[in-house]
């Protein structure tokens, strides 16, 4: 049986104030450097890295090799040298006892804030990539955030509510996880994708102020900011207006940006229509750090007789300062693999270089038409300049964003450790789906009209606005929401327009329009991604960095081997047979 564990301090907390004083600590070894007579070991446990000098002459030294598990007795002394690059720099503990509590096998990945496994080797070995101090640190930020949410809305007469994780399917925009039931053969649960009717069905209750830190899933292709089970910071309110939450909102961004990362986030944020969010930054998510913007030049070119001209119904472009020169056909061809995405044939490029436009449409362009361009860009020695020409402004403006984020990294236009909040408004209420070419709802189907375009809904759906609202952070879409519909009238609408049937109304939605009878009161929320939230305020990219146990790209996770076949007895307990997918 293991000796009682001795442990006095962590590793990460000694300072020079502790010199002299006899400590006991434990931690794995991160690293070991033997040089004979003296032994360097660098512990480290969740608070930090404390180096350990073992005089191997002086006292019994067990087998030590790295993420051995240590606890160490000794005392705290001054470096000769210090190092600046970790809190514990100044000092040192002279081991006076080592005890091995647990040995490990050699690892398959290197546990360091730098680290050369590939993603899906960190994802099989999760435990040991989540022992790695970079990773730590990350989900101290997610705690810190959680931790503020919980403060700034209980402060604020919230009420935090949970809701079921099984519950029925209903069309939210995404695929559903289906739970089939034991019980009802032939019937099915539905993970949630967010808990919408449930806050809202509490607002009908006459909570008026809820939130909840809630699970969702969806089951929708993945990306690096996207997971098939993810964590949002969900709220609702009644009683107030779109200008009241987005204020009532700022205040819990501000508290979270502060007390986290001490940061000062200055408030009003801006604000930004949808429709100016595209046309000028090309995304619904615009990242306005950098000064790369949306130009239309049709009007320039609205005479040329080109028939490339002529034939696409827009034209715009951005520039981009001093890269002309090291922007060969060979980029140019790479960069239009993004254009492919987005529906477009391929960029075009402008150079201008030594006072001229150079480019494959130059010979298009009359001296008058090059003098426009120039003046209307504002273009200056070595400036590239970058068109897209479509007959749907969508295309353009979405190929020429997508292009402009990039380009942004690409150039370091970006500078680190800044942060760009802004609220995103005035969302259409309705977008043609891309995968079917049906009206689908922009956010979902649950979202209030404004009042001025209510006499629009069935004559002109695609030019009605909402109540709505993102709010975006470095480009990332963080969290979203708007007012809701309170009239079962205005709800019936909706769901007409958007080709449900009353029995399609009834089936899927009939317990919520039942509710919406019982004196609804007028009520509106958000939700913000907590996994983009952590990702946007530790500085990493990848959501997959600050969820514990994630799936990988292929909704697969390594360590765990899910999803996975089940016994023939499970799937016959449950009245299910399964067939070969065609």
């Amino acid at each position: 049986m293991m000796e009682e564990l001795k442990r006095s301090h962590h590793c990460g907390e000694l300072r020079i104030s502790d010199v002299n004083k006899e400590v006991s600590v434990v931690g794995w070894v991160s690293k070991k450097r033997n040089l004979g007579s003296l032994l360097f070991i660098d512990l480290r446990d969740r608070y930090g890295i404390i180096q350990i000098l073992v005089k191997t002459d002086e006292i019994n030294v067990p087998e030590i090799r790295n993420e051995y598990l240590l606890n160490v007795t000794g005392i705290v002394s001054k470096k000769d040298v210090p190092n600046k690059n970790i809190p514990t720099g100044e000092v040192e503990i002279i081991a006076s006892e080592i005890k091995l509590i647990n040995k490990s096998e050699q690892t398959p990945l290197i546990i360091a804030d730098e680290t050369d496994a590939l993603e899906d080797v960190r994802l099989k070995y999760r435990y040991l990539d989540l022992r790695r101090p970079i990773m730590q640190k990350r989900f101290i930020t997610r705690a810190k955030i959680v931790k503020a949410v919980h403060e700034y809305l209980d402060a604020h007469d919230f009420i935090e509510v949970e809701t079921p994780i099984l519950t029925l399917s209903t069309p939210e925009g995404a695929r559903d996880y289906l739970v089939p039931s034991r019980v009802h053969h032939g019937s099915f649960y539905a993970l949630p994708q967010s808990p919408q009717l449930f806050k809202q069905l509490l607002m009908v209750a006459g909570f008026e102020r809820y939130y909840q830190i809630a699970k969702c899933f969806r089951d929708e292709d993945l990306r690096s900011d996207r997971q098939p089970d993810f964590t949002q910071i969900d709220i609702e309110t009644s009683f107030l207006n779109q200008d009241q939450i987005l204020t009532l909102t700022e205040g819990l961004i501000q508290k979270i940006y502060k007390d986290v990362i001490n940061y000062d986030v200055k408030l009003p944020l801006r604000r930004i229509s949808y429709n100016d969010a595209v046309n000028t930054y090309g995304s619904d998510k615009p990242d306005t750090r950098f000064p790369l913007i949306l130009k239309d030049i049709k009007p320039i070119l609205i005479n040329n007789e080109e028939k490339l001209f002529k034939e696409n119904k827009y034209i715009k472009c951005f520039k981009i300062e001093n890269v002309a020169n090291e922007t060969s056909r060979k980029i140019q061809n790479e960069y239009n693999l993004t254009a492919h995405k987005f529906n477009l044939k391929s960029y075009i490029y402008l150079k201008y270089l030594n006072n001229e436009l150079e480019g494959s449409i130059v010979k298009f362009l009359s001296d008058d038409e090059k003098e426009q361009l120039i003046k209307y860009l504002e273009l200056k020695e070595n400036d590239l300049v970058v068109i897209a020409l479509n007959n749907i402004l969508r295309n353009v403006n979405f190929g020429l964003g997508a292009l402009r984020s990039e380009l942004a990294k690409k150039y370091h236009l970006i500078k680190e450790n800044t942060y760009d909040i802004l609220w995103v408004v005035d969302f259409p209420l309705f977008e043609k789906s891309e995968e079917t070419g049906e009206i689908t709802p922009c956010h979902h189907p649950f979202t209030r009209p404004v009042d001025e375009d209510l006499d629009k809904l069935e004559t002109e759906p695609y030019n009605v606005y909402s109540y709505t609202y993102d709010i975006v952070m470095n480009g990332f879409e963080a969290g979203g929401g708007g007012l809701r519909i309170y009239d079962q009238e205005v709800q019936k609408r909706i769901f007409k327009v958007l080709g449900f049937t009353d029995e399609d109304i009834k089936r899927k939605f009939g317990f919520f329009v039942d509710a919406l009878k019982y004196g609804t009161p007028p009520h509106g929320g958000l939700a913000f991604g907590l996994d983009r939230l952590t990702m946007i305020l530790s500085g990493t990219d990848n959501i997959r960095d600050v969820i514990a146990f994630p799936k990988n790209l292929s909704a697969v996770c390594p360590m765990t081997n899910a999803p996975r076949p089940v016994d023939d007895d499970q799937l016959k307990e449950l009245g299910i047979k399964l067939i070969d997918k065609e």
